[in-house]
C-alpha cells in the first residue's frame, strides 16, 4: 500500500511540474472552434501529441467556444480510445 502512495505522490507531483509550464496563445478569433473541431481533434490526440513533441503545436484549440468544444474533445478522445466500456465487461 505504501509502494502505492509513493507512486502517486510521485505522479501527481509530477503532473504539477508539467502543467506549470504550459502556456496558450491568446489571439482574437471570429469564428472559434465548436463541437466538430473538437470531436475531431479529440479523436487524433494521439498523433497531435507526437507532432507537439517535435513542434510547436498545440493538441487542444485556444480560444475555443467553451463547453461545446470540451464535450466534442471528450467524446473524440472517448471514441479513439475505446471509452471504457471494455473494462466494464464481466467475465464469465
Amino acid at each position: 500500500m505504501r509502494k502505492y502512495s509513493y507512486l502517486i505522490l510521485w505522479l501527481m507531483l509530477s503532473i504539477l511540474l508539467f502543467t506549470a509550464c504550459a502556456t496558450q496563445s491568446a489571439g482574437n478569433i471570429t469564428n472559434p472552434p465548436g463541437f466538430w473541431h473538437g470531436l475531431f481533434h479529440g479523436f487524433i490526440i494521439l498523433f497531435s501529441f507526437i507532432a507537439s513533441l517535435f513542434s510547436d503545436y498545440e493538441i487542444y484549440a485556444f480560444p475555443n467556444s467553451g463547453g461545446w468544444y470540451n464535450f466534442g474533445f471528450l467524446i473524440g478522445v472517448m471514441m479513439f480510445w475505446g471509452g471504457g466500456g471494455a473494462s466494464s465487461k464481466r467475465r464469465k
